[in-house]
């Protein structure tokens, strides 16, 4: 029996250890957004730091500004394939409204349905204590059956990945040495369906911007100076209006400068998901796409740059009617970045359109958010394949190469400030109700993703 397959049957006859363990860390109400929860927090970074250290992977629970990192590593340097970084995080969001909880969010429990599938219900089950588990039992799995782990791995686990990361930033840099490797594995993402697993090798950069349009110096009486005087609402409608032609392709000049199509394989491979178009818009109440022509709802999503109105406002929104022409206009523009587009190009574009149609005694005041460029995998990479490979071989189907038409900031940062990409890979079910009450994690998501990081453990160090 080769080692894998040793790994593997003591995963299967440990299992109900597994879940016992992973009850414990879903019983520490890790909240990071809310003071009252900042020893929860320290509880649970301890606790991690103790189950890797005993289970062989020496680490640490790190101070930062806010709740604190913890750091392990189980390296070598003769150790074959490339040295990963894994990446979780143990905190969660809050249990509101916890009225709508049919149990205590933090008393988890195994609900067994009527065709026998089981489901782990608590707050995190999935978000992501239950998805970084199956990573540490795997290692788990492999260091009590062989003595050691088939490659190096250094783990990082975060405690504010729920309240916008805010001491992240600063630790990637302070520790960049320690922290580096050859590759990032975050499991903080989903299976393409319950029986297809899923790596996201694309994620979607961003560039938004709040303009302001000012006018006259006051709203104006639509009678007395209605035809005069021209409207701000006017002005910034046209400038919204003009950012898309009729086939929903973005107007700015080289808008599409370093945007790349998909291989002819991953396009075959979307067309064979199943997806269906009419579903999904019809589960949001519409029926027909509005990208760009020719793209399938899929390539629209995850292959191809947008321009959104986030927000449109000004003049009188309160009850009844006021009759006014506006002082001023506002309005909040976010695009969704592809391949290798420029942020900063992007910007620079849309604000030359912006005073371009900006009338000469109007004043256009603008103030940036965000600023990331897209993100993705070489489709020719050999983790990616070897990956690909070992989810592949435990779950009977071929493992979806997808895209994610938003953003995971950790990716991003990972690539900026330690110079690495990114494998994602998770086991989370869209019906899974992260963030909401009743969160749960299929039981076969947890069981089954054990094995799956230990198939790609073993991928990873083969030539």
């Amino acid at each position: 029996m080769t080692a894998v397959n040793q790994v593997l049957s003591r995963i299967d006859t440990n299992i109900d250890q597994s879940v016992d363990r992973l009850f414990e860390l879903l019983r520490i109400k890790s909240i990071s957004t809310d003071p009252a929860f900042k020893n929860d927090c320290r509880m649970a970074a301890q606790w991690m730091a103790d189950q890797l250290t005993a289970i062989g992977i020496p680490s640490q629970v790190r101070d930062t500004t806010g709740h604190p990192m913890v750091v392990g590593h189980r390296t070598s340097d003769d150790k074959p394939g490339p040295h990963v970084l894994f990446y979780g995080h143990y905190d969660v969001q809050p249990v509101d409204p916890l009225e709508l909880w049919e149990t205590d969010p933090f008393e988890p429990r195994l609900v067994e349905r009527e065709d026998g599938s089981k489901m782990i219900v608590a707050r995190g089950a999935d978000d992501d204590k239950g998805q970084l588990m199956t990573f540490v039992e795997a290692a788990r799995a492999w260091i009590e059956e062989t003595g050691d782990l088939p490659i190096s791995v250094t783990v990082m686990l975060e405690g504010e990945e729920e309240s916008g990361s805010p001491s992240l930033q600063p630790f990637l840099e302070e520790n960049k040495e320690e922290l580096a490797a050859d590759l990032a594995l975050v499991c903080d993402t989903n299976m393409w369906d319950r029986e297809t697993p899923a790596i996201t090798i694309m994620l979607r950069g961003l560039v938004g911007e709040e303009i302001t349009l000012r006018g006259p110096d006051k709203d104006l009486h639509s009678g007395m100076y209605g035809g005069a005087a021209r409207n701000p609402l006017h002005v910034l409608a046209d400038m919204v209006a003009g950012l898309r032609d009729d086939d929903g392709r973005i107007t700015l000049p080289n808008f599409y400068e370093g945007v790349i199509e998909m291989p002819d394989h991953v396009k075959a491979m979307w067309d064979n998901l199943n997806f269906s178009e009419t579903a999904y818009l019809g589960g949001v109440g519409l029926t027909q796409p509005g990208g760009e022509k020719g793209r399938t709802v899929l390539e629209q999503i995850w292959t191809r740059p947008t321009c959104e109105v986030n927000g449109l406002w000004g003049g009188y929104n309160g009850e009844g009617f006021k009759t006014v022409i506006p002082s001023e206009a506002h309005a909040k523009i976010s695009f969704r970045l592809v391949g290798d587009q420029d942020p900063q190009k992007v910007r620079d574009a849309f604000r030359a359109y912006l005073a371009e149609k900006t009338p000469e005694d109007f004043e256009l005041i603008l103030h940036p958010h965000g600023g990331d460029p897209a993100l993705r995998m070489d489709f020719d990479a050999p983790a990616l394949a070897k990956g690909q490979a070992a989810l592949t071989e435990e779950w009977g189907k071929e493992a979806a190469l997808v895209g994610s038409g938003g953003s995971i900031p950790i990716v991003g940062k990972f690539k900026t400030i330690l110079n690495m990409d990114s494998m994602l890979i998770g086991f989370g079910l869209e019906d899974d109700q992260i963030h909401s009450p009743n969160e749960k994690y299929e039981l076969s998501s947890y069981h089954r993703g054990i094995r799956s990081w230990a198939r790609v453990l073993d991928a990873l160090s083969k030539d």
